[in-house]
């Protein structure tokens, strides 16, 4: 394992990280431009949220996201941990396009399961090194063990 020789200023490295998250919404917010109207037409189970919760719940957790990655690359120690945080931004962007733009509802669940699973593994890498760093990502996987729920309900509701 390659040992991390920070040269960028903490701020900057900060700046960085909300950069790459930034990204990943962007993308969602791209494919999401008529999440609105979808999500209000598909069966939904009793307690599914409305639609309107999901953009502050996500702002919130991009923050945590970023500040995650910043305080675990703040840590001393190797690079390994950020092969699962970019395994687990890649798929955070794949997820809304394969739901709402592409109604691939299916592979959606199936794509949002193996997030559930890269999200608990980047926790676990993290926790390693920085245990705060490694709690900032439990929100995440709590929202999305419930949007993992939503969407294989949406998937039996909605055959």
């Amino acid at each position: 394992m390659t040992t991390v020789h920070r040269s960028a200023p903490a701020p900057l490295a900060l700046a960085g990280f909300f950069a790459a998250v930034a990204a990943v919404a962007v993308v969602g917010s791209l494919a999401a431009t008529r999440s609105r109207d979808v999500y209000t037409a598909l069966a939904q189970p009793p307690w599914a949220p409305p639609s309107w919760l999901f953009g502050p719940v996500w702002t919130v957790l991009y923050i945590l996201i970023a500040v995650s990655g910043w305080l675990f690359w703040r840590a001393p120690g190797t690079r390994a941990g950020f092969a699962w945080y970019a395994a687990g931004l890649v798929l955070n962007a794949a997820w809304t396009p394969l739901f709402f733009a592409a109604g691939a509802y299916t592979l959606a669940l199936a794509e949002i399961v193996l997030l559930d699973i890269v999200i608990a593994g980047t926790a676990a890498v993290f926790r390693r090194r920085s245990r705060t760093a490694a709690a900032l990502q439990l929100p995440y996987l709590a929202w999305t063990l419930f949007a993992t729920a939503l969407n294989a309900a949406i998937v039996v509701l909605n055959p």
